[in-house]
């Protein structure tokens, strides 16, 4: 069992079309903050990136945010807080947010948070970390992805088992207790 330090959060660098994403972002923030642990995120200001990264800095949490040089501007840096780290590319601050958490959390997001939910998963799938993985399905913003999942163990391109390497749960209030049943 891996002592739980820090989490990733995979989330958007817009706020979504339902004001539910951005009170589950700030709700998640809280929590992280409430049990002491350091937020990992994608370094940005905006969006539901700067709700997490600020709730868990007005609960007295810490923060290290990881951003490309290239997104400083479209993302906007968060300059508030505890540790900003700035990377070449997106390779390495999506390795870098892996080395530095000790689970992941998914909330809404685009394209990018997609990427970053597919290759963590990936990467349990292939051995290569055990840590707990909770994809946060708020209003059904993921049911396609649930839906893909399902198709792909259906089709056999990935085992039936491999449901069993992350969570889904539809509310904040679940997610931590999803992440210590996966550290056991």
């Amino acid at each position: 069992m891996r002592q739980l330090e820090s989490v990733t959060v995979y989330c958007g660098a817009k706020m979504g079309n339902n004001p539910a994403y951005a009170s589950a972002a700030r709700e998640l923030g809280n929590q992280i903050a409430k049990r002491n642990l350091r937020l990992i995120y994608g370094g940005g200001k905006v969006g539901l990136m700067g709700e997490v990264a600020n709730s868990v800095l007005s609960g007295g949490g810490e923060v290290t945010g990881i951003i490309p040089h290239f997104l400083n501007d479209m993302e906007v840096a968060h300059t508030g807080v505890t540790e900003c780290i700035t990377v070449d590319n997106m390779h390495e601050r999506k390795f870098q947010m892996y080395k530095k958490s000790d689970a992941f959390i998914v909330l809404p997001g685009g394209f990018g948070t997609l990427d970053e939910c597919m290759e963590i998963l990936t990467w349990k799938q292939l051995g290569l970390h055990n840590r707990p993985i909770v994809i946060l399905d708020i209003d059904g913003c993921w049911k396609s992805l649930k839906n893909l999942f399902t198709d792909l163990t259906t089709n056999e391109f990935a085992n039936s088992d491999s449901i069993n390497l992350f969570s889904i749960e539809n509310q904040v209030s679940s997610v931590f207790h999803a992440i210590d049943e996966m550290n056991q």
